[in-house]
C-alpha cells in the first residue's frame, strides 16, 4: 500500500501543479497587459513566495533533522537561482517577440533537452533492460510529436464555442523580431532543462526541498529587483494600485514558486528530472480541457489528436519509469536479504562436524 502511494503521489502532485501552471500563465499575461514590466513582475511574485516559504521551510525542516548547509550546497543554491532567473526573464522576453503558437511549440522541446542532458550528467539511467530504456526514449519523442501536432495543426472544430474566438497567428513571421523570439524560446528550453537537472543534482546532496525553494525565490527576487532598477527607469511599473496586478502577483507568489515549483522540486527528488519534464506537454492537454470546460473555447480535431498522442507518449515514459523503479526496488530488497542469507550459511557451516 505504501509503495503504491509512493508511486501515485508524485503523479497526482504534478497534475495539480500543471493545472496551477495554466493559471500562472494567465496571471502573468494579465499583469503585463496592465503595463507591468517583466522584471518587476518577477520580483514581486518571487518576493511574495519567499515570504510564504520563510516560516514554512523552517517549520517543516527543523534544526535536528535539517541537513548541513555546506559551501558547495550554497553554491548549488546560487546556480539554481541564477538558472531560474534566466529561465523566467528569457522566457518572458521570448514571448514578447515570438507568437504564442511558436513559443508554445518550442517550449515542448523541454522534455527532449532534459532527457539528453540528464543522461549526459548521469542523473537519468539507461542501463536497465532494453524494454525500459526504449519505452523512455520513444515515449519522450512521441510526446513531443503530439505537442507539435496540437500547436501546428488545428483541423475542423469538434465542439464549437458561441464566444468570439481570436484567430490563431500564422506560423511564419515576416520580421527579424519573430526570428529573435524563436531563438530566445529555444535558449529558454535549454535553460529550463538545465534548471531541472540542477535541482536533481542539488537535492541528492541537500534533501530539504522547501529550503532550496526559499533560496531560489530569494535569489530571483534580488536579481530581478537589481535588474529592474538598472534597466527599467519607470517606477510606475512597481505600482500595485491595479487590482489585476495585485491579484496576479498574489496568485503567482502562492501558486507559482510557493506551490507549483515546490511540487516540481519534490517530484524531481522522488522520481527524477525526466518525470517532471514530461508534464510540460501534458500541460497542453490540461489547458485545452480547462479552456473547453471553463472558458467556452472551441475544441478542434488537431487538439484532440495531438492530446491523444501526448497521452500515449506520456504513458510510455511513465510505464518505463515505473518498471525501472520496480527493478531498483527489487535489487535493493535482494541486496538487503543477501547478508542475512550469508550469515545463515556461515552459521550452518560452523555447526557442521
Amino acid at each position: 500500500m505504501k509503495m503504491k502511494m509512493k508511486r501515485t503521489l508524485p503523479f497526482l502532485a504534478m497534475v495539480i501543479g500543471q493545472i496551477a501552471q495554466v493559471g500562472l500563465t494567465l496571471a502573468g499575461k494579465k499583469a503585463i497587459e496592465t503595463g507591468m514590466h517583466n522584471f518587476s513582475y518577477v520580483f514581486y511574485s518571487n518576493f511574495f513566495a519567499s515570504l510564504i516559504l520563510l516560516p514554512t521551510s523552517f517549520l517543516i525542516h527543523r534544526s535536528p533533522n535539517r541537513p548541513p548547509l555546506t559551501l558547495s550546497v550554497a553554491g548549488g543554491f546560487l546556480v539554481v537561482g541564477i538558472l531560474g532567473f534566466m529561465v523566467q526573464v528569457v522566457g518572458y522576453a521570448g514571448l514578447t517577440y515570438a507568437s504564442a503558437t511558436v513559443a508554445t511549440a518550442i517550449l515542448n522541446l523541454i522534455p527532449g533537452f532534459t532527457f539528453i542532458l540528464a543522461i549526459i550528467f548521469g542523473v537519468e539511467r539507461l542501463d536497465h533492460e532494453g524494454v525500459t530504456k526504449w519505452a523512455k526514449i520513444i515515449g519522450t519523442l512521441v510526446s513531443i510529436l503530439g505537442a507539435i501536432i496540437v500547436t501546428f495543426y488545428m483541423g475542423p472544430a469538434i465542439i464549437t464555442s458561441h464566444l468570439t474566438s481570436i484567430a490563431p497567428q500564422h506560423l511564419l513571421g515576416q520580421s527579424s523580431e519573430f526570428i529573435l523570439g524563436g531563438v530566445l524560446m529555444l535558449i529558454d528550453c535549454v535553460l529550463a532543462a538545465l534548471f531541472i537537472i540542477a535541482q536533481a543534482v542539488i537535492l541528492k546532496r541537500y534533501s530539504a526541498v522547501l529550503i532550496l525553494m526559499l533560496a531560489y525565490c530569494s535569489i530571483i527576487a534580488f536579481l530581478s529587483l537589481l535588474a529592474s532598477l538598472i534597466l527599467e527607469h519607470d517606477l510606475s511599473a512597481f505600482s500595485l494600485q491595479s487590482k489585476i496586478r495585485f491579484l496576479a502577483i498574489l496568485y503567482a507568489g502562492c501558486f507559482g514558486a510557493g506551490f507549483q515549483l515546490t511540487i516540481g522540486a519534490w517530484c524531481v527528488k522522488m522520481k527524477g528530472p525526466l518525470f517532471v519534464a514530461m508534464f510540460h506537454p501534458l500541460g497542453i492537454v490540461i489547458a485545452a480541457i480547462m479552456g473547453v470546460i471553463f472558458l467556452g473555447d472551441s475544441l478542434y480535431l488537431g487538439s484532440l489528436l495531438g492530446s491523444g498522442v501526448i497521452v500515449i507518449g506520456f504513458y510510455g515514459v511513465m510505464w518505463g519509469k515505473g518498471k525501472e523503479d520496480r527493478i531498483v526496488e527489487g535489487n535493493m530488497i535482494e541486496s538487503s536479504k543477501s547478508p542475512l542469507l550469508q550469515d545463515d550459511i556461515h552459521d550452518d557451516n560452523v555447526m557442521l562436524p
